[in-house]
């Protein structure tokens, strides 16, 4: 019997079909409207999914960035808490279930689900694309006003998706508040921009507050080492390219890189990792270069080189995002 296929090669399956019958031009347009739309700074007080076209030609062009910037957040929040698995979830504005694929692919086994959103037509296709993932054939798909007014019922994780930006600043509030009165585990993606990097800020800010613990990626829960205004903290995940997104963005190349910024908090205390890799390494003859945010609430860098034997290889090895040093073997 051969092996079930993972998330992510089911996931790309599903979305192959998905632009079945809808003209490339028309799903080039759609796409480039919806973009507009998301990049606008004021937040929105209707669907931006209005119908079946629009949430098919989004979703073949952003579900796949997402899944993956969403899995690499949930990768780095499982090596800290690495005895704990969710029972259930919650995804809270989650749209077409980017961030429930995300969950299955980085733990197995079935859950409870449920997403909140309150497209409906996203909603709708959600449902029709979980039906390629067995995790997810038992999900409820909720229509729900994600703001001031919205309940989330007690599970074990809620994750909240490339959601905040389009709310303001009181419904943010809200969110995070009924996330942290709800769950065990917290989990906030947004984009990897100045602003997306000061919303998280301002959820963590809300989560500790709430009585949490940062799990991922900051290796403390002390206020974040970044002066404001100068920098931000995000990190880059591998997108594989759909010919929609090569039309659209009239690019060659088979990948793009999604930039994201992210936090992941528990109630329970997790172990995080020693220090922060927060920019690509730089790799030069004979020495790596790591900018780190530490556990003493500093940025600093670290020059590994030769003389350091297997550090040094593990260096070379590491990536923009990931633990360092490395867990021993």
């Amino acid at each position: 019997m051969n092996a079930p296929a993972p998330p992510a090669e089911n996931l790309r399956a599903a979305l192959a079909g998905l632009l079945d019958g809808l003209p490339p031009k028309a799903a080039a347009q759609a796409v480039e409207r919806l973009i507009a739309n998301y990049r606008g700074t004021t937040p929105t007080h209707a669907p931006i999914l209005r119908d079946r076209s629009d949430v098919v030609a989004y979703a073949a062009y952003r579900m796949p960035a997402t899944f993956e910037a969403v899995r690499a957040a949930l990768g780095a929040f499982a090596d800290a808490v690495p005895d704990w698995t969710p029972g259930s979830h919650v995804d809270v504005g989650g749209g077409t279930g980017a961030a429930t694929w995300a969950v299955s692919a980085t733990w197995d086994g079935v859950r409870p689900v449920t997403v909140l959103d309150w497209a409906e037509p996203a909603l709708a296709l959600g449902r029709d694309l979980a039906a390629a993932n067995p995790a997810l054939t038992d999900a409820e798909w909720q229509r729900s006003r994600i703001g001031a007014a919205l309940t989330i019922g007690s599970t074990d994780l809620v994750t909240v998706s490339y959601v905040l930006g389009e709310l303001t600043g009181d419904d943010r509030a809200s969110l995070v508040r009924a996330a942290a009165d709800a769950a065990q585990a917290v989990v906030v993606i947004e984009p990897g921009t100045p602003d997306g990097y000061a919303r998280v800020i301002e959820a963590r800010d809300r989560l500790i507050a709430a009585g949490f613990h940062v799990a991922a990626p900051c290796p403390h829960s002390a206020a974040c080492p970044i002066v404001p205004g100068t920098d931000w903290c995000h990190f880059s995940a591998r997108v594989s390219r759909s010919s929609l997104h090569r039309q659209v963005k009239g690019g060659s190349l088979a990948y793009e890189d999604e930039k994201f910024s992210y936090v992941a908090a528990t109630r329970f205390p997790p172990d995080p990792a020693p220090s922060r890799v927060v920019r690509r390494p730089q790799i030069r003859k004979g020495q790596v270069l790591l900018d780190l945010c530490g556990p003493d609430e500093s940025l600093h860098r670290e020059t590994v080189t030769k003389r350091h034997g297997l550090l040094y290889r593990s260096a070379r090895d590491t990536d923009w995002g990931e633990a360092w040093p490395p867990a021993a073997p």
